[in-house]
């Protein structure tokens, strides 16, 4: 039975989600605090598989490389938002007024419809806008979904970053909302939330 542990990371906030079952895991968003994470995993006995990023931003996955130097995961993301990973140091300095140290992710995959997750049963939908590289996590049996900063309880994703695009946001946003509408939304910062409640609040885009 899959569990779902949250954890909000960092001075931003970034909510981190373990994703545990039987015994399995993977870490989404793995945003900060690395020694903790690998202190939760150890703690709870969990096998981490795999390291998965909604897009590139700093606060998203600032412990990725720390928890790859303890264990030998890949770091999925979308090939689009590689450039953002290569200049986490520098966006971070930018965002937070300080350099922070953050080891460089390494054994970096590109992420494509057809993942496989050997623990899970997971779709990828491609949901640019916020970043050109956005993607949410679609678990259908479990009618839950991970949006990242694409979409949040009761808000939707910036769109006024350089690389943004308002356009694309919007398409995305109808992709999430086409889901089912009991589907939980797990969002990159705050509380979660429900299909049917943001589809009635955003109404029809």
């Amino acid at each position: 039975m899959m569990r779902i542990h949250t954890y909000p990371l960092g001075e931003l906030q970034a909510t981190c989600y373990l994703i545990e079952n039987e015994g399995k895991g993977i870490l989404i968003d793995p945003a900060d605090e690395g020694s903790f994470l690998l202190e939760e995993l150890q703690r709870k006995n969990i096998e981490l598989e795999a390291l998965f990023l909604t897009h590139g931003h700093f606060d998203h996955c600032m412990a990725a490389g720390e928890i790859q130097m303890s264990l030998d995961v890949p770091l999925y993301l979308h090939k689009k938002d590689q450039f953002l990973i290569d200049r986490l140091d520098s966006t971070a300095e930018h965002f937070l007024g300080y350099k922070p140290i953050i080891i460089p992710p390494k054994n970096v995959k590109y992420i494509s419809s057809k993942l496989k997750v050997k623990s899970l049963k997971l779709q990828i939908l491609e949901t640019p806008g916020h970043t050109p590289g956005g993607v949410c996590y679609y678990f259908p049996d479990e009618k839950i979904v991970f949006t990242g900063d694409t979409l949040f309880a009761g808000a939707i994703g910036r769109t006024d970053l350089s690389y943004s695009n308002k356009k694309d946001l919007w398409s995305s946003l109808k992709t999430i909302l086409a889901l089912p509408e009991e589907t939980t939304i797990y969002p990159g910062h705050g509380e979660s939330t429900y299909i049917g409640e943001e589809k009635d609040a955003l109404g029809q885009i």
